[in-house]
């Protein structure tokens, strides 16, 4: 990967000049080391570049009609927070969804990426939801069953005033699949965004989301839902930030972890001076399913004013015993028991999810996993 590569890319001079830029600040980049705070806890030192080579995801989309859109020089581009997301900003050709004032799009736009043994890749989503406008995105992460590959994702979400736009995203990669990706959503005035995340599959899958409530009445909600079983490792680092007065934002992410799997939450609310009269609340739970399993999960609150509501909690352990004996007392095999407890457990964020027909389905891929069937091997969700 290189600014050549980068400036070979179809486009406008403007967008060629835009990425060859991103490649020669990428080029100049160090890799995250782990004794860096916001790669604490992660597997970066594992992960060896040299294994892939870099070429476009296959991307599909479906449902998206006129709001399919080529981007514009007068968009707003994310800030790039580390070295993936500037190689995503050099190598990526965006998918664009853009509604215009007032339309409300009734069945989901979907968008299906599917990753090859061996690649590299860079999808980027942006979504520009105009006043008072209204979409749902499914943004799926596939690969074939077995191969290593590595693929880094950004998706960009601006909602305008009155917007309101939700968003999943659901990783049914391969278990030698590396996902490192980046989620950004700006909330206008009145606006709300939803960000969901369901994770099941990948080697070591990380995300970091970022949510702006930058217009007053503005909210965000942020959900995720992750089991990892064998070697797997899930990683979210979240940040709800909130720049304008009476604004709410809202997180809950549950997971569990089973064989010697490890997840790692690590989230922030920032309440900035302007901020007054806001409210930001954040949970983390999270399950153990066997002694080598391993959880860490690390809430943070960076406040600047006063007249605020805010609250986190965060917990670690295993299966609840006396909820265990109740069922195993009534004539419950153990691993029935533990079944229907983990997918109680879940159905907190299953049932917030903006799509309730994509619930059951996926409460039945967490019961393969539990049956130690692999995400790619479970069948697709929706498909």
């Amino acid at each position: 990967m290189n600014p050549e590569l980068a400036s070979a890319i179809p486009g406008p001079s403007w967008l060629i000049e835009r990425r060859t830029a991103a490649a020669v600040r990428a080029t100049a980049s160090a890799m995250p080391q782990v004794d860096e705070e916001i790669w604490r806890y992660s597997r970066i030192d594992e992960l060896n570049l040299d294994r892939y080579a870099y070429s476009p995801a296959a991307s599909s989309i479906s449902g998206a009609g006129e709001c399919l859109s080529e981007p514009l020089e007068t968009d707003p581009v994310a800030p790039a927070p580390d070295v993936f997301a500037e190689w995503n900003t050099a190598l990526s050709e965006p998918i664009v969804l853009r509604t215009v004032r007032g339309q409300v799009l009734e069945v989901p736009v979907v968008v299906e990426h599917s990753v090859s043994e061996g690649q590299i890749t860079f999808p980027r989503l942006v979504i520009h939801a105009a006043a008072d406008s209204e979409i749902t995105v499914v943004e799926r992460f596939r690969s074939d069953a077995s191969g290593a590959a590595l693929v880094a994702p950004v998706v960009e979400i601006h909602a305008g005033p009155a917007a309101r736009v939700k968003y999943v995203a659901i990783n049914e990669l391969g278990t030698d699949v590396w996902l490192i990706g980046h989620q950004l959503a700006w909330a206008d005035r009145d606006s709300t965004v939803s960000l969901s995340s369901v994770a099941l599959g990948g080697d070591y899958a990380r995300v970091r989301t970022e949510a702006v409530a930058n217009g007053q009445g503005s909210s965000t909600k942020q959900t995720a839902l992750y089991f990892a079983d064998g070697t797997q490792m899930h990683d979210f680092r979240t940040i709800q930030s909130h720049i304008a007065p009476r604004t709410q934002s809202n997180l809950l992410f549950k997971g569990a972890v089973k064989d010697t799997a490890r997840s790692v939450y690590t989230g922030l609310i920032r309440i900035g001076h302007e901020a007054k009269g806001s409210s930001a609340f954040q949970t983390n739970r999270n399950l153990t399913l066997s002694a080598g399993a391993w959880a860490e999960s690390v809430p943070n609150l960076d406040i600047e004013t006063n007249d605020v509501r805010c609250s986190h909690a965060s917990t670690v352990g295993p299966i609840d015993v006396e909820q265990r004996f109740y069922l195993e007392s009534r004539g419950v095999s153990p691993e029935i028991a533990e079944r229907l407890i983990v997918l109680g457990f879940f159905d907190e964020v299953l049932e917030q999810l903006p799509l309730p027909a994509l619930a059951a389905q996926l409460r039945a891929r967490v019961a393969a996993k539990l049956d130690g069937v692999p995400a790619v091997l479970a069948g697709s969700v929706g498909g």
